[in-house]
């Protein structure tokens, strides 16, 4: 059985020219710049991460359901969404929307177009 982190990585480093490195000691996935930051009990007690989103997103998820999205600290006034990974019945194909969302709003037009099939 895999284990949240192993699913998130995963999910990031399918990503065209993700890398990924240890900051503010958490694993963190960027294209260029952060996309992802893996928080292991990071300012809580709760297993999540943290990541880019489009505008309008963080305020709406965290509205309809506050037990699985929330505002995370420092980043969370840009707009970035946190997702609880301690929940029962992870729903892996939203957590992979997301995450890809989140590459989109951070990485540069030709590494998107590569998604869309256009590069």
């Amino acid at each position: 059985m895999t284990t949240p982190l192993e699913r998130l990585r995963a999910l990031c480093t399918a990503l065209p020219e993700v890398t990924e490195k240890i900051s503010h000691g958490e694993p963190t996935w960027f294209v260029r710049k952060t996309f992802v930051m893996f928080a292991d009990h990071h300012h809580d007690d709760r297993l999540a991460f943290w990541c880019a989103a489009p505008p309008g997103v963080q305020e709406e998820l965290v509205a309809s359901d506050p037990s699985r999205f929330f505002r995370p600290p420092y980043v969370g006034g840009r707009g970035w969404l946190g997702v609880y990974l301690d929940v029962p019945a992870l729903d892996w194909t939203e957590i992979a929307e997301i995450v890809t969302d989140a590459y989109r709003e951070v990485a540069p037009r030709k590494l998107t177009a590569r998604l869309d099939g256009d590069g």
